[in-house]
Order: structure tokens, then C-alpha cells, then sequence
């Protein structure tokens, strides 16, 4: 079973997704912040991430373009989910690296069919 890192803040948001990964049949992995995130991937190592965009202290942004510099974890699939939905927030996130930007509230199975589609890659 495939291991996702689910890097969000707000406790709703935090179960809608949780929730629909789960459905998916994903195991899934949560973090409040980027520091604890980086912790969960130091210490489990998912086969995927979904970052929210804003975050205490270390942006989702930052967070991603640091992800994709290491070599240890530049291979996992990033994907950002955020309320800043613009082309340019969308645009922004990729040039940081991401493998998919879904905007929020997010679309369940979307978000489930993206994560099935970036694991088989």
C-alpha cells in the first residue's frame, strides 16, 4: 500500500483529505508544518506528498523547491493544494517543482485520481 504525506495546517481541511485518500486506499501520513513534515519524511519516507501552500513558518513553496533540490527526495510526487487558485499561484507552484497544483476546497477524486496517476509514473 502506497504511503502518502498529507502537509496541512487546518485541522477540516486536514480531514477531508485524510478522509478521501483513505477511500482511495492509500495509507496516509499527516504533518502540521514543513519542520514536521520534513521530520515524517526523515522517518518513513512517502511515496507521495500533498502540501498545502500556507503554512507556519515555511511556506509550501519554499518547502517544495527544497524537497526537489535534495537528491534523497527530489523523485516523490509533490502535490500543492491551496486557496490561492490564480494561473499565477498555479504557475508559481510548478516552477517550485510540483508534480500537480489543485486548488481548494479540492475535488476528492481528483486529488485521488492525480496521487493514483503520479504513483504509477
Amino acid at each position: 500500500m502506497s504511503t502518502v504525506l498529507v502537509v496541512e495546517d487546518t485541522l477540516t481541511e486536514m480531514e477531508v483529505i485524510v478522509g478521501c485518500l483513505r477511500q482511495g486506499g492509500l495509507h496516509v501520513i499527516t504533518a502540521k508544518s514543513s519542520e514536521e513534515a520534513r521530520i515524517k519524511i526523515d522517518e518513513q519516507r512517502p511515496d507521495a506528498i500533498v502540501l498545502d501552500v500556507v503554512l507556519p513558518g515555511r511556506s509550501g513553496f519554499e518547502f517544495c523547491r527544497a524537497l526537489k533540490a535534495q537528491a534523497e527526495t527530489s523523485k516523490i510526487p509533490v502535490v500543492l493544494c491551496s486557496t490561492k487558485g490564480s494561473d499565477m499561484d498555479r504557475f508559481w507552484g510548478m516552477k517550485q517543482g510540483a508534480d500537480a497544483y489543485l486548488p481548494k476546497p479540492v475535488d476528492q477524486d481528483e486529488l485521488v485520481r492525480t496521487i493514483k496517476l503520479l504513483l504509477r509514473a
